[in-house]
């Protein structure tokens, strides 16, 4: 049974919660925002289990009824929005599962509480749905939303929400996390560098065996992309529509590799590279390469993900960025 002492990082925000119910100033909406990994939906869960609670402390004491049923997902008034359409979450969801819910009083708590993960998912017409109710709520009402891409929100909603942006955590306190859940420090410095202060990225990476076969797959392609053919490089674009859902962690895992090979062209040192395991591929790879040519390869990567991200076509988008490491990996003429 959790609780916020159970929370990784996020000390200003578990702060501002506690605070809140201390003061007795509970906002009715609240947006949290952050990548996926980051901790959304634990934050969002401690603090309706914290508000429900029976003993009414700034932490849940995890005995009381409340706390037993929000453990199990059965706390009557924490409900948790889901949507059965993949990609969106349509007026109808909000309609059904919020708009017209709110006006009943709380079963057996304090506040009715509402979350929804993926807030971005909601299209203009729920987001406006939401706003109406956002606008006058009851005085028992608590909507939290959960979002990876605040961009995607109506700044009307955000205007009546307070906005908790997640921070990166320490990479200290993640290694030691990882050590403490029985990854070997290796493995867990390379998981720590590809995730950049997201915990969850970082367990996903080091326990997961769908996140193994990325990087193995990943590794295979950048050791022999010098040498691959072109419909080569198109059956490794088919092997990588499997991991579609993850495109951008196998991007990162390929930035990663292009890091380590800038980092041996400046200081020679294997040290300090998170591949290591894979020097010799490395250095070799950077004695070809330029450092017009890794930072072309990292423009193209970042290209990749906003080409993505606006739905260009997957198999289109990711051949190019194929094409683009190949030709700028095999710059010999312009050696630096």
């Amino acid at each position: 049974m959790a609780t916020f002492k159970d929370v990784i990082g996020h000390e200003s925000i578990i702060g501002h919660f506690k605070s809140s119910i201390e003061l007795g100033k509970v906002a009715h909406a609240y947006l949290i925002h952050g990548e996926k990994g980051t901790g959304k939906k634990m934050l969002a869960g401690l603090f309706a289990k914290t508000l429900q609670c029976e003993a009414g402390g700034t932490d849940p004491c995890c005995r009381c009824r409340s706390c037993i049923q929000a453990d199990s997902g059965n706390q009557p008034d924490i409900i948790w929005v889901t949507h059965e359409k993949p990609t969106v979450i349509s007026v109808d969801d909000i309609r059904e599962q919020v708009n017209k819910n709110i006006i009943v009083r709380p079963y057996s708590s304090r506040y009715k509480i509402y979350i929804i993960p993926q807030g971005e998912m909601m299209n203009p017409q729920a987001q406006n749905a939401l706003l109406k109710t956002m606008e006058e709520p009851p005085e028992y009402a608590v909507i939290l939303l959960l979002t990876n891409n605040i961009d995607r929100m109506l700044p009307t909603i955000i205007s009546r929400c307070i906005t908790l942006n997640l921070r990166p955590v320490r990479e200290l306190d993640m290694m030691e996390y990882l050590s403490r859940i029985g990854i070997p420090a290796a493995k867990a410095k390379f998981c720590v560098g590809f995730a950049y202060g997201n915990l969850g990225k970082a367990v996903r990476l080091a326990t997961s065996e769908e996140y193994i076969e990325i990087k193995q797959d990943c590794t295979q392609i950048l050791k022999d992309i010098n040498k691959m053919e072109v419909y080569e490089l198109v059956d490794a674009v088919k092997r990588m529509s499997k991991y579609k859902l993850e495109i951008n962690d196998y991007i990162d895992l390929m930035m990663m590799w292009y890091r380590d090979i800038l980092m041996l062209k400046v200081s020679g040192s294997p040290d300090k590279l998170l591949y290591k395991e894979e020097y010799g591929i490395l250095k070799q790879q950077a004695n070809y390469i330029s450092f017009e040519g890794i930072e072309n390869v990292l423009d193209a990567m970042d290209k990749a993900k906003i080409r993505l991200e606006a739905n260009v076509n997957f198999d289109i988008a990711m051949e190019l960025l194929l094409l683009t490491i190949k030709e700028n990996q095999n710059g010999r003429s312009n050696r630096r």
